[in-house]
């Protein structure tokens, strides 16, 4: 792994069925509305009927004084149970959703392995490395914290 590149792993544990909680993760174009870090959707291309193919432009707010764009297109969709997405431009790499039922819960992975693309954090990595890693925590805690608001159960 070289020195720009990330591999992190947020788990979330949401007190709602997975049949509540998988629409708000595969509907990456209503993102803007619940949560927080997540200012834009644009949809570039549809995919095929089942979602793989699609492909979106994201730009994210920071607990950091910066934003963050970056296009994904989504590579494998296995309905309530797992999403997979490439990502390219200001982050690269590979971001993968897994759900599964827990007791009558929601357990939610995300597993995200990315280089990074913009070259002032490129430069700067060896010092901020542990504030990229902070930052991706808080945008992440902001998800599950902002899901579980728009499911009432916050």
């Amino acid at each position: 792994m070289s020195v720009t590149q990330f591999e992190l792993v947020s788990h979330w544990r949401i007190a709602a069925p997975l049949d509540r909680v998988w629409p708000e993760i595969v509907d990456v174009d209503a993102w803007p509305s619940w949560w927080r870090a997540v200012r834009n959707v644009e949809r570039i291309r549809d995919g095929d009927a089942g979602g793989v193919g699609a492909l979106r432009r994201l730009t994210w707010a920071t607990a950091l004084p910066y934003t963050i764009t970056f296009e994904v297109v989504s590579t494998r969709i296995e309905p309530m149970q797992l999403i997979e997405g490439h990502a390219s431009g200001e982050l690269s790499g590979v971001g993968l959703w897994t759900l599964e039922p827990d007791g009558s819960g929601t357990s939610v992975r995300y597993d995200w392995r990315v280089d990074l693309g913009k070259p002032w954090m490129r430069t700067l990595v060896p010092l901020l490395r542990p504030a990229f890693a902070w930052n991706h925590n808080v945008l992440m805690g902001w998800g599950e914290a902002d899901l579980k608001a728009r499911l009432g159960i916050g």
